[in-house]
């Protein structure tokens, strides 16, 4: 925080704050974080990858280590708005916003991501599945701000996939997003950590879906379960974005579109049969 802004707001890029609250925006005492140094830089150390809280969609698809950390994620960003929102929005905000459809924010709950915050001369850190803790209410207090975020990257061979579906494919929020990272040993389930946003007030990790997986070998009826108990997990609303059912229909979707993807061998006609 600046020496002589202590009643600050903290703010990234606004690309939220402003469109939502811009009279207020105008007229309160900012302290920019977007362009400070100190936050900034995507780097790998060991097996952990640790990102600047200021760190834009933009320099994560251009960095060769986030991408090699996330496989694909350059395909996904293409999902996330638009390039001049992408270009100025930042990690940390989509965080603190708290947003139940943000997407980078389902994408680091499923890398299992911890949030270091600071306040003054004082850090903590707080898992990213710990930080939301209702709707639109974070575990941060006013005077702290995300510093950086990491994740460890698996040791063995791991998958990732994001899905979204929206109104329109591109330039639009999410009705249902999810993520998946699975780290597999040959052909067994190692870990895996499946979140969604949509489905709950708040970016939500699937706990019991993500549980099923471990130490299993993947097969379509494997998959219905892992959506089923996903499908109870979440407690999805009404709104312009579709009924509750609608979007629990969507995330099993997105849970099958997952194993799609990563799992080629899968029988398709099986596994979408499968009521």
């Amino acid at each position: 925080m600046s020496a002589n802004n202590a009643d600050a707001v903290f703010l990234g890029g606004g690309t939220d704050l402003y469109v939502q609250q811009h009279e207020k925006m105008v007229h309160s005492n900012i302290d920019f974080l977007l362009n400070n140094p100190a936050l900034k830089g995507i780097r790998q150390e060991g097996n952990k990858c640790i990102i600047g809280a200021s760190a834009t969609v933009t320099e994560l698809v251009e960095s060769a280590v986030f991408r090699q950390a996330v496989p694909g994620f350059e395909n996904f960003a293409q999902l996330v708005s638009s390039t001049p929102i992408r270009n100025i929005a930042t990690l940390a905000g989509n965080f603190s916003n708290a947003s139940p459809i943000g997407d980078l924010t389902v994408i680091f709950l499923a890398l299992d991501a911890t949030l270091q915050l600071r306040k003054g001369n004082n850090t903590r850190e707080v898992a990213l599945q710990q930080f939301f803790e209702a709707y639109k209410q974070v575990d941060k207090t006013k005077e702290e701000y995300i510093e950086k975020i990491s994740f460890e990257i698996p040791r063995n061979k791991y998958l990732f996939n994001f899905e979204k579906v929206s109104k329109r494919r591109n330039l639009d929020i999410a009705s249902v997003n999810a993520a998946v990272k699975i780290e597999m040993n040959g052909d067994i389930v190692l870990s895996a950590s499946l979140s969604a946003g949509g489905v709950a007030p708040v970016p939500f990790f699937l706990q019991h879906a993500s549980a099923l997986l471990k130490n299993k070998k993947i097969d379509e009826y494997l998959v219905d379960e892992v959506v089923e108990a996903a499908r109870r997990e979440v407690t999805p609303i009404s709104d312009a974005r579709g009924t509750a059912a609608y979007k629990k229909q969507l995330l099993g979707q997105l849970i099958k579109a997952h194993f799609i993807q990563l799992f080629p061998a899968l029988d398709v006609k099986q596994l979408l049969a499968i009521p």
